[in-house]
């Protein structure tokens, strides 16, 4: 698959980390992706596509995983203790809903996506726009 061909908002993609421990499915209702600037999406080069509960699945790697939280706590930052990617997480913005990283996602889906930016520098002020 090249420049996101075949990638249709609706459809199940499938993901995961870079070693495979860790694999995943999301059903994204648009193809949007946010590019945040806050610290951490920033390091970590996380392009967010948020979707509810439903459209998730952990297909497998439960045990792969590791969790990391800072500042409130609230989000739950997944990364595979294997080889360290980080392909989903529980965001502060969605808390019941999951955060795939577009970029775990397998083949070329990255370009199927519109890419947003997101300004997490200021969460507090710009949350709303994305809820």
């Amino acid at each position: 698959m090249t420049s996101g061909e075949g990638v249709r908002a609706g459809a199940w993609l499938e993901g995961g980390c870079h070693c495979g421990a860790v694999r995943l499915r999301v059903r994204p209702e648009a193809l949007r992706a946010l590019d945040c600037n806050c610290s951490i999406c920033l390091k970590k080069g996380f392009v967010h596509v948020i979707v509810p509960a439903d459209r998730f699945e952990l297909v497998s790697g439960a045990d792969a995983l590791t969790t990391y939280t800072f500042g409130t706590g609230v989000a739950r930052h997944h990364f595979c203790k294997v080889c360290g990617m980080h392909p989903f997480y529980v965001p502060r913005s969605h808390p019941d809903g999951f955060d795939v990283n577009a970029r775990c996602l397998d083949g070329d889906a990255l370009a199927a996506f519109e890419i947003e930016p997101f300004d997490g520098r200021r969460w507090e002020d710009s949350v709303e726009s994305i809820r």
